[in-house]
């Protein structure tokens, strides 16, 4: 059967290598992960079974554009597929729930934050699940490239909605993240299909090159190459535009994309990209997620990757066709320190993580917080406060009941008193008592839930049920806003400064392990070992062959990462006139590891808040690498 829906429904055939495999798990109830390269058809081993499977199939993706290109594809195979997501209103989603509970559509795709709503979990409830797919799989570990805490709730989701089974995705994950996810979704090592890492149509190139020749040797590369398809991969959003316009000057058309850029511009730059209407585009991590475009001749890391899993997955867009396709790194180390400075910045400071403690500490038996204040008040960036919390709960310290949104509004479409007499009897009470607690504007009645909390007749879920259900008649347009979770407090006679220090530690732990993945992805471009084994290597594959014959270190041998050592010493600058303004502004709150935040141009909630970007010192040495400037800031303050 499964072969013939390859052929009949997706047009192919064959399967690619590891599909069949995983495929026949699935359609057999069993469940299992798949360790594909990029662009090899992992989304096939869920989109295939999916019209097989009885009921619906959950597909769990990180990032919209993933989202949205999965649906094109299923859409032209004439797959009914659909999404929900914050870009549907909320007659759209409405008609989409409608839908599947009709059996109307196969597979449903959303993001992990969907399940906080509380209004999709009920509606998850009503429904039944065939498969829980996990995109980017590799997110649910802590040893991963890429760890979202959201993704460490998916198994108990699972459990949660009685998904019998699981289909995990990715095509980054060395020993360690694939061990983490056989262990957090009960899958044996039996059901894990690793198809291999090694590419040989990929040209991998790595070029020494000094800071001040990157610009001159990134013409050169790509002079001759106009009709190729090409992506330059840079860390900033800043270098994206001023690489890009340096191209063009040299009669190179190339395009910068970037997270600053409006939603509806990135979509317009990868649309022509794919259509080869744009040939080079200058971006950064930001491009490339959702791209699928087979032909792109050239990716060129102006910049070092963050890591080996990035430089794999950002290499991997390259000769989707099988064709020849070069993979080249301008390897400079001069801009190391900015790649270790976004791991610095997610390290929230143990002032912070107390901070944070106590607040839970003091909530009492249940604790109602809207996350979105908790960065201004802890000085903490949103993912590590995700991040703690997930530690809470895994410590038995926090348990999470649920989601709500804090603020319901409505406009009419008809009067009141027509909704109120469609119903009669102790429903019709219900619903003049609702009206008559809102606060009424011009346009918008606003549900007051805490005048709400006094009256006994009035139910929460129950009114919201009712607002909703007058939505679906279309009597009135629903609006919620203001997400805010609500945690029961299991152990809330914990040492607070004790447990800060254990978090913090776990914390400082991680950043050593981010930092090593960068100095680890260095190692390897100065390897003098064939580059292609030593990727295989990293991600637990053994190759028979000990030179590929196509890298550089094949054809030319092992490199040294080129550096420019013309920055001025630190000491050389003055620390009071770069920190006073600050310091000033801290009111006696600074501490070695702020003042360094600020001097590297790290952004924490707290510098928004105070207005530090603007102050003369931010940023000014953010050519230094983090622990420099932090022991130079700790001698200056002894001073």
């Amino acid at each position: 059967m499964i072969h013939q829906l390859l052929k009949q429904q997706f047009g192919f055939k064959s399967f690619g290598k590891g599909q069949e495999e995983v495929i026949t798990k699935i359609t057999n109830n069993e469940s299992a992960i798949a360790i594909f390269p990029t662009g090899s058809g992992k989304s096939l081993c869920y989109q295939l079974p999916a019209l097989i499977l009885p009921n619906l199939t959950l597909v769990v993706s990180p990032l919209l554009a993933l989202i949205q290109d999965q649906l094109d594809f299923l859409h032209s195979k004439n797959i009914s597929a659909v999404r929900i997501d914050s870009s549907l209103s909320r007659e759209e989603e409405i008609e989409v729930m409608k839908g599947i509970k009709n059996k109307e559509h196969k597979i449903l795709m959303i993001s992990v934050e969907r399940f906080k709503n509380e209004r999709f979990r009920r509606f998850l409830k009503e429904i039944p699940i065939s498969l829980l797919v996990v995109d980017e799989a590799h997110c649910i570990s802590e040893w991963g490239h890429n760890f979202r805490p959201d993704y460490l709730k998916l198994p108990a989701y699972q459990k949660e909605f009685n998904i019998e089974q699981s289909l995990l995705l990715t095509a980054t994950a060395t020993p360690k993240v694939i061990q983490d996810m056989c262990q957090k979704f009960h899958i044996g090592r039996d059901n894990v299909s690793v198809t291999g890492f090694y590419r040989s149509n990929l040209n991998l190139q790595v070029i020494p090159v000094q800071e001040s020749e990157k610009n001159k040797s990134l013409v050169n590369l790509l002079s001759n190459k106009n009709q190729e398809a090409s992506i330059v991969y840079v860390t900033l959003q800043k270098t994206a535009e001023d690489v890009a316009q340096t191209l063009s000057t040299k009669g190179i058309q190339a395009t910068a994309y970037h997270a600053g850029l409006k939603t509806e511009v990135r979509e317009d730059i990868q649309n022509r990209f794919m259509k080869g209407e744009i040939n080079c585009v200058v971006a950064t991590i930001a491009f490339g997620m959702g791209i699928d475009k087979s032909d792109i001749r050239n990716v060129i890391h102006y910049d070092l990757p963050k890591s080996i899993e990035n430089y794999s997955q950002e290499i991997g867009r390259a000769g989707r066709d099988n064709q020849p396709s070069n993979c080249i790194v301008l390897a400079n180390r001069d801009n190391v320190n900015i790649l270790e400075n976004f791991v610095y910045g997610d390290t929230p400071e143990f002032e912070g993580i107390n901070k944070l403690l106590q607040i839970i500490q003091n909530a009492g038996e249940l604790w109602d917080v809207r996350l979105i204040n908790l960065p201004a008040l802890c000085n903490i960036r949103m993912l590590p406060i995700k991040t703690l919390l997930v530690y809470l709960e895994i410590m038995g310290i926090l348990r999470p009941l649920h989601s709500y949104f804090a603020t319901y509004r409505f406009s009419l479409n008809v009067d009141e008193q027509n909704i109120i007499n469609k119903f009669k009897g102790e429903r019709k009470e219900f619903i003049q008592e609702v009206f008559d607690t809102c606060n009424k504007a011009r346009k918008w009645w606003t549900v007051d839930f805490d005048n709400i909390k006094q009256n006994p007749k009035l139910d929460r879920q129950r009114i919201i049920a009712a607002l909703e259900y007058f939505s679906e008649q279309a009597w009135l347009n629903l609006e919620a806003s203001q997400m805010a979770d609500v945690f029961s407090i299991l152990k809330p006679n914990f040492e607070t400064e004790k447990l800060a220090l254990e978090l913090f530690k776990k914390f400082k732990l991680k950043e050593e392990t981010e930092v090593n993945r960068i100095q680890n992805m260095i190692a390897l471009f100065e390897s003098e070992k064939c580059l292609s084994s030593q990727l295989a290597t990293y991600f637990g594959e053994k190759l028979e062959m000990e030179s590929c014959q196509h890298c550089s270190v094949c054809s030319s041998g092992a490199i040294k990462v080129a550096q420019t050592d013309s920055l001025p010493k630190i000491e050389s600058y003055n620390f009071e006139e770069l920190t006073q303004k600050l310091i000033n502004s801290l009111n006696g709150n600074e501490t070695p590891e702020l003042i360094t935040k600020f001097l590297c141009g790290i952004y924490t909630p707290k510098f928004t808040t105070i207005k530090a970007k603007s102050m003369p010192g931010f940023g000014q040495l953010e050519r230094y690498r983090y622990q420099d400037i932090l022991n130079w800031v700790n001698e200056s303050r002894k001073q």
